[in-house]
């Protein structure tokens, strides 16, 4: 096993700051419907110094394991970042504690990126909601529910922002 597979497997092995975060000021999905990669991140902000940074990052992910590694990852990398820095990080620098990926991964990375930057914008954290209280919750608003909300199409691998 080479180096970036070592890496992934141990941050497979203990993934940090995943599920839910009921009390996030943003949340951000992207997703790929034809192959089912899918990446949800939840952003919570305080002030420091007068400034805006993220305070918590936690994430949810269907896809494989190097989306689940990439986004445990970052959201660790995330933490005390301005949003003016974090909205400079691009899916290189979100991926690089892993090593180099290989060309059939590097859109796990993507993913990780785009749905940090759809929180960055301000996405909306009511779009997210407590399955404990709604056990049967309209597509789109769980994670699960936005990727059965997307329609199938055949073409090349697109990372989309999920409403």
């Amino acid at each position: 096993m080479d180096d970036t597979e070592d890496r992934i497997q141990a941050a497979i092995a203990n993934p940090r700051n995943m599920g839910e975060m009921p009390d996030a000021d943003a949340v951000g999905t992207v997703g790929n419907p034809e192959c089912g990669d899918m990446v949800r991140m939840w952003l919570k902000f305080s002030e420091k110094d007068g400034k805006k940074v993220i305070d918590r990052a936690s994430f949810q992910s269907f896809g494989c394991q190097t989306a689940i590694a990439v986004a445990s990852l970052a959201t660790e990398m995330l933490k005390g970042k301005t949003v003016d820095e974090a909205r400079e990080l691009n899916s290189a620098d979100l991926s690089k504690p892993l090593g180099p990926l290989p060309p059939m991964k590097l859109h796990c990375g993507d993913m990780v990126e785009g749905a940090l930057r759809e929180a960055l914008k301000g996405g909306n954290p009511a779009e997210t909601t407590d399955t404990a209280t709604e056990p049967s919750p309209v597509p789109g608003e769980t994670l699960l529910g936005s990727f059965q909300a997307q329609p199938l199409k055949s073409g090349k691998l697109k990372v989309v922002k999920l409403d």
